[in-house]
């Protein structure tokens, strides 16, 4: 069984956030697939099931994110898990992939980290940074950005389906995106 986690916090306040873009993609995917809603309510989170492919939207807030992905993640057993997220080291329009590594102090990662190990594949989008990095990343896009990030989800939805029946290095060296 594949987990597929998107990042973000849950509340109108936060829709359409830079911080937003995991649970973004997640509504792009799961628009395009048939899926089942799973209601469980230790798994804290939206949780969607499709063939042998788990889709999850945590409702933890982000600093929490671990506790629902190590919920689903214990419970389905699951093999491999891959971890959608916004990364302020990369500007709008940088698309990366990899496995494991640091959490680059991005919360949602550390509290994936701290309950789950590091070990996992990663979907890094970027949105860039400014001084202000809270204000930042819990900030809307503006129009411009947005019309980028829709170019940016639809590539990266593409990159995903290819890569639950791939590898991340293949993934990586097709679908990466720099500005």
């Amino acid at each position: 069984m594949t987990l597929v986690v998107g990042l973000g916090n849950i509340g109108e306040q936060y829709d359409q956030t830079r911080h937003n873009v995991g649970f973004m993609l997640i509504d792009l995917l799961i628009k395009d697939l048939e899926v089942t809603k799973i209601s469980n309510a230790k798994f804290k989170g939206e949780l969607f099931k499709s063939s042998s492919t788990l889709f999850l939207k945590p409702s933890t807030f982000m600093n929490l994110s671990g506790q629902s992905v190590c919920a689903v993640k214990e419970f389905y057993k699951c093999e491999r898990i891959i971890v959608i997220h916004d990364d302020i080291d990369l500007n709008l329009g940088v698309l990366k992939f990899k496995i494991g590594g640091t959490s680059g102090g991005h919360n949602g990662l550390k509290s994936i980290d701290g309950l789950c190990g590091n070990h996992y594949e990663r979907i890094r989008i970027g949105i860039g940074k400014n001084f202000d990095v809270v204000s930042h990343v819990l900030g809307k896009f503006t129009q411009e950005e947005k019309e980028r990030l829709n170019e940016i989800l639809a590539h990266a939805k593409k990159a995903l389906f290819e890569l639950l029946n791939s590898n991340i290095e293949t993934i990586a060296s097709k679908y990466s995106l720099k500005v």
